[in-house]
């Protein structure tokens, strides 16, 4: 059994790190088989714009949870759920998705000293502008009193210990698309240096709304694709033209090795690194090279105590921008050295768009299960690669296929770079 210290997050022998819950919502489905059948399916989500009308913009595209799937009263009580925002919500029913796959009881003492480390872009600043017009057509009046608690980011995380009773480290980030894997890379240190048995931890992204979506669509990040709104995210496709917004959560219950053995617990892999970088270069584009990329990818796997020659899949970024993709094909390159050639490697987000700070949660619960079930996810979308793309890219069939070691990339606007790597226990 683990000792008690460790429960209290007192410091205590390094701890190997493993995933043993997942709760996700997602447009292409929600729990830990939706997701799944999701990435099996390899159909795309991303629609017209529901949420709200998107015609003022040249950018029309989302990809959206649909209602028949996630219903906040299936996991908060009527007036809590009220009460909190779509951010909020979110993070709290991936939280609980997340104990109930781990078989962890909302009384179970792992709880008690447990914390949660939450990454989004944006948090609640989606029902903030909601708010503002309702300020503008009704006063102060027509204000939602909760507005105050739900537009900070730490409304998600501290909203999960108030539902959940942890009382261990509560912690949110918004290093914008990196947040997710950043909030799970933090996490993971926690625990393996021994002041944490269990986190939850990952990233929450609800950003539909005009002028948030809008302001995406102004520096033209985003794709205004007027073809089949399914053929619109297209990662590493000569044809891409910008991201798809869309929204999302994956929460991971992360625990120690031995607490998870100690009760039984089902792993679906070990955490065994975590690199970052900042490539100092540019707010919006990244380094056209990819070099601090690469670097972070490397720092992951140097902690992970790989090598190249160990890895076995990629689940990319691949925010399918034309600059993205391109500036993080020379990073993998780069990273992998020869191996790059033989490495399978993907990009999962023409099935779901980009959800922003979730995106590296997301892609982190698919990477484990990758591991887990036994198959690479594919790339949707994806028919003709630039041909400067050296990569050993997977069709959108996806491959059977028992990866032991995987790097997953997330990166940011402002050159913020993150990598993690898993790997089968």
């Amino acid at each position: 059994m683990v000792s008690l210290s460790n429960h209290r997050g007192e410091p205590g022998e390094p701890q190997r790190v493993v995933v043993t819950g997942i709760g996700a919502l997602t447009p292409i489905g929600c729990g830990v088989e939706g997701l799944w059948a999701g990435v099996l399916r390899g159909k795309s989500a991303v629609r017209v714009a529901t949420r709200f009308d998107a015609s003022p913009f040249r950018a029309r595209l989302a990809a959206e949870i649909d209602d028949c799937d996630f219903d906040p009263h299936a996991y908060l009580e009527p007036r809590r759920a009220r009460r909190l925002d779509r951010f909020s919500q979110l993070s709290v029913a991936a939280s609980v998705q997340a104990i109930v796959d781990a078989e962890l009881a909302r009384d179970s003492p792992s709880l008690e000293f447990a914390g949660c480390y939450l990454g989004s872009a944006l948090g609640g600043v989606a029902f903030g502008e909601t708010q503002h017009q309702a300020f503008m057509d009704h006063g102060a009046a027509g204000v939602n009193p909760s507005l105050a608690l739900s537009v900070f980011g730490g409304a998600g995380p501290t909203n999960v210990a108030i539902e959940l009773g942890l009382h261990g480290p509560s912690l949110a980030n918004s290093n914008s698309c990196a947040s997710g894997a950043i909030a799970i890379g933090e996490a993971f240190r926690l625990i393996r240096d021994g002041r944490s048995a269990v986190m939850l931890a990952g990233g929450v992204e609800a950003p539909l709304a005009p002028l948030t979506f809008g302001s995406f669509a102004l520096i033209k990040a985003m794709s205004t694709s007027s073809g089949d709104p399914c053929q619109a995210s297209r990662p590493f496709d000569t044809g891409r033209d910008g991201f798809v917004m869309g929204e999302g959560a994956a929460m991971l219950v992360l625990e120690s090795l031995a607490h998870a053995r100690s009760r039984g617990a089902r792993l679906y892999a070990e955490v065994r690194g975590y690199g970052m970088t900042n490539d100092a270069y540019d707010m919006l584009a990244p380094l056209p090279g990819g070099a601090q990329a690469a670097r972070a990818m490397r720092l992951a796997m140097a902690d992970a105590g790989v090598t190249p020659t160990d890895v076995d899949y990629v689940n990319a970024h691949a925010s399918a921008t034309p600059i993205g993709d391109r500036a993080e094909a020379r990073a993998i390159a780069c990273a992998l050295g020869a191996d790059a050639a033989r490495v399978p490697v993907s990009g999962t987000k023409g099935l779901y768009g980009h959800p922003l700070g979730a995106s590296g949660a997301i892609e982190t619960a698919i990477a484990a299960l990758a591991i887990a079930r036994g198959h690479l996810p594919g790339t949707t979308n994806l028919v003709r690669p630039d041909a400067d793309n050296q990569l050993n890219l997977i069709g959108p069939a996806g491959l059977r296929q028992q990866p032991r070691v995987v790097v997953n990339n997330a990166f940011g606007f402002g050159g913020i770079n993150a990598a993690l790597v898993l790997a089968a226990v």
